[in-house]
Formats: C-alpha cells, sequence, structure tokens
C-alpha cells in the first residue's frame, strides 16, 4: 500500500525556518516526482515546489523561491522541504504528493494532478 507520511510542522515565529519531510512506504521514490503542497483556510491548493525522480530538476512557486529548498534522499526514501524566513502567509497544511508519471517535468508539474497524497502537516507563522 502506497502511503506517504508528512511531518516537521509546527508553530514558528516570522523568518524562523522549519523542515518538512515526506516519508515513503509501500514503494520506492526513485522512480517518482513528488510535488509539495499547501492550503490555506478559505484558499485553493497551490502548488509550492516539485522535485524530479533523479533529484536534478526542482521547480518552486513564486511566492516560495528564494526562501524554500527542496532535495530528496532516495536510500531513505524521503523529500525534504527547507522552509527559511517563513512569512505568516506561509501559514497552511502542506502536503507532500508523489506521482511516477510526471513525464515531462516542467514547471507545469506544479500545477499536476499527483497520483498519491499524503495526510498534511500543519505549518503556522505568527508570533
Amino acid at each position: 500500500q502506497v502511503q506517504l507520511v508528512e511531518s516537521g510542522g509546527g508553530l514558528v515565529q516570522p523568518g524562523g525556518s522549519l523542515r518538512l519531510s515526506c516519508a515513503a512506504s509501500g514503494f520506492t521514490l526513485d522512480y517518482y516526482a513528488i510535488g509539495w503542497f499547501r492550503q490555506a483556510p478559505g484558499k485553493e491548493r497551490e502548488g509550492v515546489s516539485c522535485i524530479s525522480s533523479s533529484g536534478g530538476n526542482t521547480y518552486y512557486a513564486d511566492s516560495v523561491k528564494g526562501r524554500f529548498t527542496i532535495s530528496r534522499d532516495n536510500a531513505k526514501n524521503t523529500v525534504y522541504l527547507q522552509m527559511n524566513s517563513l512569512k505568516p502567509e506561509d501559514t497552511a497544511v502542506y502536503y507532500c504528493a508523489a506521482d511516477e508519471s510526471m513525464s515531462p517535468f516542467t514547471i507545469a508539474t506544479l500545477y499536476a494532478d499527483f497520483g498519491s497524497w499524503g495526510q498534511g502537516t500543519q505549518v503556522t507563522v505568527s508570533s
């Protein structure tokens, strides 16, 4: 059974940092593109970042570019989202998603419909 589990969310002050993790079980992430998405109350879900199966290509939403970094450790079957210089507007539930059919892997992948999703982790940025 394919399962994705996010962790690392929490409450942080503006300007702070968090690192989210997305751990996979029941399958090997090696051949999957991974996306991080978020949804704030009353807003639509938006793509935050995505990384190709090889890790060689990454894309970011303009709102997080320069502040967030996506990475993957296939040996640990885990993908990470390092979030720095957090702002109140980053407050949302963050989800990771996986799909093995994201080809070609382009900026449009941020808007694609991924096949497998985690349950989400809450990130709250507030003083």
